[in-house]
C-alpha cells in the first residue's frame, strides 16, 4: 500500500500539479497552447504502454520469483503514475472548451463556465488534484475487488463451517500439543463450555517414524484439509463425516468421500525403526462413509491401530463439533481470554470473509476529490460584470446565484471525476496483473476479474451530483435588491 501510494499520488503530484499550474494562462482571454496537451497524452500513453507491459509479463499461470514480481509491479505502478501525470493539463483545456459554444448554453451554466475560466489558476489545480484523488480511489477500488475475487477462489477452509479449532501456538507450524498442554487446553474449553463433547485428531511424534494410509481408487482432493488421514477416535470420525450415527470400530479404518466408490481395505505404510530405509506395508479392514463437505474427505485411522504399530501420539488440535454446538463469538472470546496465546490459538471457521480494510482509504480519497471541487467551485462570482447578470436574472433573489454555485461546483466535479475516471480504470485493471502474481510453490489460480463498473459509474455521476447540492446549500446568501428602473426622460 506504501509503494502504491508513493507512486501512484507521489508521482503525479510532483509533475502533474506543476504541468496544471503553468499550462494555465493568466486570463481566459487567452488559450493554452496545445503543445501542452500533445506532450500530456504523450507521457499518458507511454504509462499505457509501461502498464500493459506489466500485465502481459504477469499474465502467466506460473509461479515467480520475488525479485521478478517486484520488478513488474514496480513497472505498472510507475506507468500508473505516467497515465495519471499526464493527463495534468488537461484541466486548462477543458476550462476554456465552453467559451467557443458559452453563448448557446443556459444563461447559469454559461456563467459558471465563465466564471472556472476567470479563476483558471485555482480552478485547475483544484480539478487536478481531484482527478488525481479520484483516479487513486478507483484504482484501488478495482484492484480491490479484483484481489478479493482471486483470494474467494484460492481460499480453503480449515475446517468445517462453524467449528470451533484449538491448535499450537507455538513458534513452527503444525506442530502437536505436548500432553500437558493438551490437558490444559481441553480443561479451559470444559470450564467454558462445559458438558460439550471436544474432538481431538492426533498425529505422531517428532520422534515417531513416517507413517502414510492409501486405499485403491481413492483419490484424496488436494484442497482437504486432512489431506493424508486422519487419526483420532469416534468424535473426530463422526465430525469428519458430520453425522453423528456413524458406526465406530477401532479396529477398522474409514474412507470418508463423497464419490461413489466401496472400499474394504485400507493400506498403511510405516517404519519399524527410525533409520530404516524401506517401510513395512499393513492391510487392515475399512468401510466406506459419506461426507457432504468435500473438504473433509480423508481416511480415518482409528488411533488404536496407529498405538498398536508402535507409535507414540501427540494432539494435533481439539475440536467443538459444529453438529453438536455452535460456538459464538462471545464464547470464542472468553475461551481466549482462559488460554495462554503462547500455548494455543483458537479460531471458528466462517468461510472467506473478504478484507474491508481498503474502503476507509477509498471513501477518504472520494472525500479528497469533492473538496477539491467545491474549493474551485465556491465563492462569490469571479468579477462584478457576472455579478449584476445574475441579480438581472433573479430580480434580486437568491436562487439564482444557488443555482449559479451549484452548477459551477458540479462542473468542476465533472471534470476531475471524468478524468479520474479516465486515468484510474485501466490503471486498476492493468495493475491486477502485477498483483496477483503468486511468489509461494502453490499452484496459482487464475479467475477471471470482476471491474465493479456500478460503482465506478455511481462515483462518476454521484460525486458532480453531491458536489452540485452542496455548492448550492454551502453558498452564503447573495440577495440583492431590485435594479431600479431607469428614470425616463
Amino acid at each position: 500500500m506504501a509503494v502504491f501510494f508513493v507512486l501512484f499520488a507521489g508521482l503525479p503530484a510532483a509533475w502533474a500539479i506543476p504541468a496544471a499550474v503553468l499550462s494555465a494562462p493568466p486570463n481566459r482571454h487567452k488559450f493554452m497552447r496545445l503543445r501542452f496537451v500533445v506532450v500530456g497524452l504523450l507521457v499518458s500513453f507511454a504509462g499505457v504502454l509501461l502498464m500493459g507491459l506489466g500485465a502481459w509479463l504477469g499474465r502467466e499461470d506460473s509461479r515467480y520469483g520475488a525479485i521478478e514480481s517486484i520488478g513488474m509491479l514496480l513497472i505498472s505502478l510507475i506507468g500508473a503514475g505516467l497515465v495519471v501525470a499526464g493527463l495534468g493539463p488537461l484541466p486548462s483545456w477543458l476550462l476554456q472548451l465552453p467559451g467557443t459554444y458559452a453563448e448557446r448554453l443556459p444563461l447559469p451554466f454559461r456563467l459558471a463556465a465563465r466564471d472556472l475560466a476567470h479563476r483558471r489558476g485555482r480552478a485547475v489545480l483544484a480539478i487536478t488534484l481531484a482527478m488525481m484523488a479520484t483516479a487513486f480511489g478507483i484504482a484501488l477500488t478495482v484492484i480491490s475487488v479484483g484481489e478479493t475475487t482471486q483470494s474467494r477462489a484460492e481460499y480453503t477452509p480449515r475446517a468445517r463451517p462453524g467449528s470451533l479449532l484449538i491448535r499450537s501456538s507455538a513458534l513452527f507450524a503444525q506442530q502437536p500439543f505436548s500432553a500437558a498442554d493438551a490437558g490444559t487446553v481441553q480443561a479451559a474449553i470444559e470450564r467454558e463450555l462445559p458438558g460439550v463433547p471436544i474432538a481431538q485428531s492426533e498425529r505422531p511424534s517428532a520422534e515417531s517414524w513416517y507413517f502414510r494410509a492409501r486405499a485403491e481408487n481413492v483419490e484424496i482432493p488436494e484442497e482437504a484439509v486432512y489431506w493424508d488421514q486422519a487419526i483420532g477416535d469416534e468424535k473426530l470420525l463422526r465430525y469428519l463425516t458430520g453425522d453423528q450415527s456413524t458406526p465406530y470400530d477401532e479396529s477398522m479404518a474409514v474412507v470418508i468421500t463423497s464419490a461413489d466408490v466401496k472400499v474394504d481395505s485400507v493400506q498403511l505404510s510405516y517404519e519399524i525403526h527410525e533409520n530404516d530405509e524401506t517401510t513395512t506395508t499393513r492391510t487392515v479392514r475399512a468401510v466406506t462413509a459419506r461426507t457432504a463437505d468435500p473438504h473433509m474427505e480423508t481416511i480415518f485411522v482409528p488411533s488404536k491401530i496407529v498405538r498398536d504399530l508402535g507409535y507414540q501420539l501427540q494432539p494435533d488440535e481439539l475440536i467443538v463439533d459444529p453438529t453438536v454446538r455452535r460456538v459464538t463469538v462471545q464464547e470464542q472470546e472468553r475461551l481466549d481470554d482462559r488460554l495462554d496465546d503462547a500455548v494455543a490459538e483458537t479460531y471458528i471457521e466462517r468461510g472467506f470473509e473478504a478484507s474491508t480494510g481498503w474502503l476507509p482509504v477509498v471513501a477518504a480519497a472520494f472525500l479528497i476529490a469533492l473538496a477539491c471541487a467545491l474549493a474551485a467551485g465556491f465563492g462569490k462570482a469571479a468579477n462584478a460584470r457576472q455579478a449584476r447578470v445574475l441579480r438581472r436574472a433573479g430580480n434580486g433573489s437568491a436562487t439564482a446565484f444557488r443555482w449559479f454555485c451549484a452548477l459551477r461546483a458540479g462542473l468542476s466535479a465533472l471534470y476531475g471525476t471524468a478524468l479520474g475516471a479516465i486515468a484510474g480504470c485501466p490503471a486498476g485493471m492493468l495493475l491486477l496483473w502485477p498483483l496477483t502474481v503468486r511468489t509461494t510453490w502453490e499452484e496459482p489460480v487464475r479467475v477471471p476479474f470482476e471491474t465493479p463498473w456500478p460503482a465506478i459509474v455511481a462515483v462518476a455521476a454521484g460525486l458532480p451530483l453531491l458536489a452540485a447540492a452542496l455548492g448550492a446549500l454551502l453558498t452564503r446568501d447573495q440577495s440583492y435588491p431590485p435594479t431600479p428602473a431607469a428614470p425616463r426622460p
